[in-house]
């Protein structure tokens, strides 16, 4: 269980002898968290963006929710800023602010509650206003049924 004074020494090499290695092959980069290059990954999600914007100018957003229409389309364009974001090392901020503008722009009347036509309503309130009028009826109609009328019992 002891390390003698030899192992020591011989780890103490192995090492120094390692962390150049390391260093001159780019190995020891691989640990070192790189800046995000705004740069690159704006120019190219640009790209993304553009695509996406020709491809969803037909899906008559300005009129009602595009969602799920434009899914393929809005899944091409998570791949794309994913990938740039990945290669760019541009992560948090810089992606939700694009998906923030892609929202606000595109899917602004989407999860806005709107009120169903009125021949919806009606039908989903009438058969449910029919029963509960009726129900005192049938129910004076049932607890009445095959029993004598007081008149008829000779009193």
């Amino acid at each position: 269980g002891k390390i003698t004074a030899t192992k020591k020494a011989e780890m103490l090499l192995t090492a120094c002898l390692l962390a150049p290695a390391f260093i001159w092959t780019g190995m020891a980069a691989e640990f070192v968290v790189r800046p995000c290059d705004q740069h690159m990954f704006h120019s190219n999600v640009d790209n993304c963006l553009s695509e996406f914007n020709n491809s969803i100018e037909t899906s008559g957003y300005q009129d009602s929710c595009p969602w799920p229409t434009v899914k393929c389309i809005y899944n091409k364009l998570k791949i794309c800023v994913d990938d740039w974001a990945k290669v760019s090392w541009c992560w948090g901020s810089p992606v939700d602010k694009v998906f923030l503008e892609v929202h606000q722009t595109y899917f602004s009347l989407c999860g806005q509650v709107h009120d169903p036509p009125l021949t919806t309503l009606i039908m989903l309130i009438t058969p449910v206003t029919i029963a509960t009028l009726f129900l005192p009826l049938l129910c004076i109609n049932l607890t009445t049924w095959n029993t004598e009328m007081p008149g008829t019992l000779g009193l």
